[in-house]
């Protein structure tokens, strides 16, 4: 993972949102902390060209979030805060193979994919279920299925254990320790991330702290307190 940060900024409506951020991303795990209105979602939206600098430049694996859009966006996969949002069609497997529809597969080249990645979550069960009968945590699950079916280089996570009940949340937690691939995770969940490489915390709109969990997180309660 090689995503940089070259003095960008991100404003909307004449308001800067993100003042000037310069930094370079390479850990596998990296949490990003920091209280409402922070900026932290603005930062993460940046990286796969959700939100475009409005001065300044990001770019990942070498692509111009502003030039290169579509290379970008393959290689981070996002996952928002309500996986509901993302989840377009009614039944989970239709759903996952639509992420393949741009890549030259056969049919049953997308059937072994779709299959291989229920597998994966331990939510094969779930292939021929509709979406609005799933499980807070059974809809996370499919949210990380229908990004990771399409190989990102890192998968970004919008407060994935947001609003989920104790077992959800368990569920979600071991999944996301257990994933092989690179990750950039916004929690207010600590615990969540307190094993990470490395984490960020915003504040302000400002990148106030930058290191390891121990020290980011105390910095956080500071903050907060």
């Amino acid at each position: 993972m090689d995503i940089r940060f070259e003095q960008a900024e991100a404003r909307f409506e004449g308001r800067t949102v993100l003042h000037p951020l310069t930094l370079s991303l390479t850990e596998r795990r990296i949490g990003v902390i920091g209280l409402n209105g922070s900026g932290k979602t603005t930062f993460a939206r940046m990286i796969n060209g959700l939100v475009l600098p409005a001065a300044g430049k990001v770019s990942v694996g070498g692509f111009d979030t502003s030039k290169d859009g579509d290379r970008v966006r393959a290689l981070a996969g996002f996952i928002f805060q309500n996986p509901q949002n993302q989840i377009v069609l009614p039944v989970l497997k239709e759903d996952i193979a639509l992420g393949l529809s741009t890549r030259k597969l056969s049919k049953t080249e997308k059937q072994e994919a779709v299959s291989g990645i229920l597998a994966r979550f331990g939510i094969g069960r779930l292939a021929d279920r509709r979406v609005h009968e799933l499980s807070g945590g059974e809809l996370q699950l499919a949210a990380l299925a229908s990004v990771l079916v399409t190989r990102p280089d890192v998968l970004i996570m919008d407060e994935p254990t947001n609003q989920l009940d104790l077992k959800n949340r368990g569920l979600v937690e071991k999944t996301i320790h257990g994933l092989e691939e690179n990750i950039i995770v916004i929690s207010h969940d600590l615990d969540l991330i307190g094993g990470f490489d490395r984490v960020l915390c915003f504040h302000e709109g400002r990148l106030a702290a930058d290191g390891p969990p121990g020290d980011v997180i105390a910095r956080y309660r500071e903050i907060a307190a």
